[in-house]
């Protein structure tokens, strides 16, 4: 099962470089949780929907390039750098990311980054 996973995982980190949000959101169970840590979680597949929208809209470009992969069983870590291009400007995150995995769908997503690191890249200056 942890392959299956594995390349569910691969798959759903391959789809945001087309940054088609209804793609994106079908890889979830529609009582996914999806968690940036520094922020609250998002609970179900449509409130998730939202915020990826906010997320992938602004973007022009998006490649996430994932370092390392681990799972055992449901879960999957990924060590990624989520590179995105905004208003002319590359941004690019160091990101752990945490997913579970149900019945062949993400049923909680976690990452963890540095707010910091997004917020300095992401702000006019």
């Amino acid at each position: 099962m942890s392959d299956a996973n594995v390349k569910l995982v691969a798959d759903f980190c391959r789809a945001w470089s087309r940054r088609d949000v209804d793609e994106i959101v079908e890889y979830f169970t529609e009582d996914a949780v999806y968690h940036n840590i520094p922020m609250p979680p998002i609970n179900g597949k449509q409130a998730i929907a939202n915020i990826l929208r906010a997320i992938v809209g602004p973007a022009s470009a998006i490649d996430w390039e994932v370092l390392n992969v681990a799972a055992s069983g449901a879960l999957v870590f990924t060590e990624r750098i989520d590179g995105f291009e905004m208003a002319g400007r590359k941004v690019e995150l160091p990101v752990a990311g945490v997913f579970e995995v149900v019945d062949g769908k993400i049923k909680a997503w976690r990452d963890y980054f540095d707010m910091a690191t997004w917020t300095r890249q992401t702000s006019a200056g």
